[in-house]
């Protein structure tokens, strides 16, 4: 199995997603174990009620980011794995045809976990860089003892080493069951159709042409939906999170979350868009033989998303304000002199604009990209 360039250059949403997942879990993390270290020198109530918070929000943060995170990681594998064995069906069943077994050529998919370590070396190397300056800033007030940093070998073990190895082992035995397939069919490279979805084809054979496009542009590709949806709830919730902390933690955090949202929000909107182009080249060609307009294609193929992203702003937003009600009213409620936390709606709408408006360029910008599609580099 060769994996090109131009395949390696698609995990880089994995490689981003990771290395934001293990910066902030690394420094959250590697914070609360040495913040335990100093308990014992914990002489006042004051002192007391801010190291509960400090060790409530750092549980918090790495449940929270790590497993919503995590699982998206998780998700882009399976789709770049299961994208990779359509694109090359032929050479898989060829090898296949020669007498390699699944099992040889799915060992090899272990190269899909490098983009893991990659953004979890990266992830954790930058997170030990700045962790000095996040230990002053968490503790600006002075209520705690000074915190020595600490080298812990089991935040390494599990934001690094486990993993990747995780990762890998996955896109194995992910790999090894979607090669289940007849060498001859992967040859031909005849896709399976089951009973259940002819009979819906043809249920749905009566709508208009474009409309019919449109749904099952959709419904073939609902990972793409879901990234379009994650894209928005990253840029809502994080956006939104990060400018509502600025009257409870201090710049850095303010600036970390925002710069954490805003890449997250366009790595996934930058690869699901390409994507979207990518696998509807042909039909986006043939619509325009059969003289439907550059407007049409757009509308029938890139539109329909639009819907999915104001769905991942809602939810972002709602997410968002719900996580920061729970850390300022239940985890820092003992704090005293904290403000009370209100929805922002100016917030809100200064977040949804600057989405709408990236969200707009970024389709208008690929779907130029459509002009200069023709059949016969399609084809060829």
């Amino acid at each position: 199995m060769v994996i090109s360039f131009k395949d390696g250059f698609k995990f880089i949403g994995i490689i981003i997603i990771a290395f934001c997942a293990v910066f902030v879990c690394t420094m959250f993390l590697n914070f609360q174990l040495d913040l335990i270290k100093v308990k014992q020198l914990l002489t006042s109530d004051e002192a007391i009620i801010f190291y509960n918070a400090q060790l409530s929000t750092s549980k918090v943060v790495c449940a929270v980011t790590g497993g919503c995170l995590g699982a998206t990681s998780l998700v882009m594998l399976v789709f770049y794995i299961k994208h990779y064995v359509d694109t090359h069906k032929m050479h898989l069943g060829i090898l296949k045809a020669l007498g390699y077994s699944d099992g040889k050529i799915a060992k090899h998919f272990w190269v899909f976990g490098i983009s893991v370590l990659i953004g979890t070396v990266a992830g954790y190397c930058l997170a030990f860089a700045i962790m000095p300056r996040f230990y002053s800033a968490q503790n600006a007030d002075g209520y705690l003892p000074d915190i020595t940093l600490r080298f812990h070998f089991t935040v390494l073990l599990y934001f690094v080493i486990l993993p990747t190895v995780l990762f890998s082992g996955f896109a194995i035995i992910y790999a090894l069951i979607r090669l289940r397939q007849p060498a001859l069919a992967m040859i031909r490279e005849t896709p399976y159709a089951g009973k259940e979805k002819k009979l819906t084809a043809a249920k749905n054979s009566a709508r208009p042409f474009l409309r019919e496009l449109k749904f099952s542009n959709l419904k073939s590709k609902k990972v793409l939906a879901f990234f379009i949806v994650f894209s928005a709830f990253c840029f809502s919730s994080l956006t939104q999170m990060s400018l509502g902390l600025r009257d409870f933690s201090g710049t850095m955090m303010v600036v970390i979350m925002m710069l954490i949202g805003i890449v997250l929000a366009f790595t996934t909107l930058f690869l699901s868009v390409s994507t979207v182009i990518s696998g509807n080249a042909k039909p986006i060609a043939m619509l325009r033989i059969f003289g439907y307009s550059d407007k049409e294609c757009r509308s029938a193929l890139l539109n329909i998303y639009r819907p999915m992203a104001l769905i991942g702003f809602v939810l972002g937003t709602v997410y968002q304000y719900g996580l920061m009600k729970i850390m300022i009213e239940i985890v820092f409620k003992d704090v005293a002199d904290l403000a009370e936390y209100k929805f922002d709606y100016i917030v809100m709408l200064i977040a949804f604009a600057v989405f709408a408006v990236a969200y707009e360029l970024t389709v208008y910008l690929y779907s130029l990209r459509i002009k200069k599609l023709t059949i016969k580099e399609i084809m060829i």
